[in-house]
């Protein structure tokens, strides 16, 4: 069988460290079946270190390196990202983590499998320090009727470890700056168009998290954002009044009323497995 071409959409900001950004090239280089293509899109200016990083991949046909002069944010640098892909499937990654070395041998035997598939995701490991220091594992879903059950709810998929359909995703408008929730919204809106989701049910990238990773899951602009898309979703049919308003309630306990240590907590106890 012929290999299906696919490109990495990858995004890189002025705060990331150029260590942590070198790794992650590295894992998507590195892998058992490599990208046809890298994109990289640097979303405004960027520290010297970053720019040493890139520039040891400046000159290889492979990549292809996007800047924006001013930072656009989230939404709009992988929107940015997307454009710039040229192959019809797109796997997303993040400046910062890992991608298991097998990750897009998996995915793709999944597109190669059913050709209906619009996109595919996987678990995620969470270290902190070192990639060996695994202190959480988020399991999403791997049904497409799971998943959109569970998009209801919450986040169906881990978005570092999403390769999609370009086209797909945007016919269903693509990424839209949405405060945090970029992903979740796009997932939203694929799904209103009845598009076929999956995940592996297998760890694919490794997420590198630091001690601030509770304080921005909360606060009230973070809240307003959940509570915003809460609605979308009332208002396309997805979730009911009363699934609105359960939901809403539990992100203001959990995202305004308690404090970052009980947050903390929280998430550990029901939004994480235990490791």
């Amino acid at each position: 069988m012929e290999k299906v071409p696919f490109s990495v959409a990858m995004c890189v900001y002025g705060g990331d460290k150029p260590e942590w950004f070198d790794t992650a090239i590295e894992s998507i280089v590195n892998q058992t079946l490599p990208p046809d293509e890298i994109v990289i899109v640097v979303d405004g200016p960027v520290p010297e270190g970053i720019e040493q990083v890139l520039s040891k991949y400046e000159n290889d046909n492979k990549f292809k390196i996007v800047r924006l002069k001013e930072c656009q944010g989230h939404g709009n640098a992988r929107r940015e990202s997307l454009k710039n892909c040229s192959n019809q499937i797109v796997a997303l990654m993040d400046a910062d983590d890992i991608s298991l070395p097998n990750r897009f041998e998996q995915q793709i035997s999944y597109f190669e499998e059913d050709e209906d598939l619009s996109i595919v995701g996987g678990d995620i490991t969470e270290f902190c320090g070192e990639p060996e220091n695994i202190v959480g594992k988020r399991i999403v879903p791997q049904k497409d009727s799971e998943i959109k059950d569970y998009l209801k709810y919450r986040c169906p998929m881990n978005q570092m470890t999403v390769m999609l359909k370009k086209t797909d995703a945007e016919s269903a408008g693509g990424y839209i700056d949405w405060y945090c929730d970029e992903d979740y919204y796009l997932w939203i809106r694929m799904a209103l168009k009845k598009m076929e989701f999956a995940n592996t049910g297998t760890v694919l990238v490794n997420v590198r998290v630091g001690k601030d990773m509770y304080n921005r899951r909360g606060g009230i602009k973070y809240f307003k954002s959940e509570a915003k898309l809460q609605k979308y979703m009332l208002d396309n049919k997805i979730i009911g009044w009363l699934t609105y308003i359960s939901n809403v309630c539990k992100r203001l306990i959990v995202q305004v009323l308690l404090p970052n240590r009980l947050r903390g907590w929280v998430f550990k106890k029901f939004a994480r497995e235990k490791q």
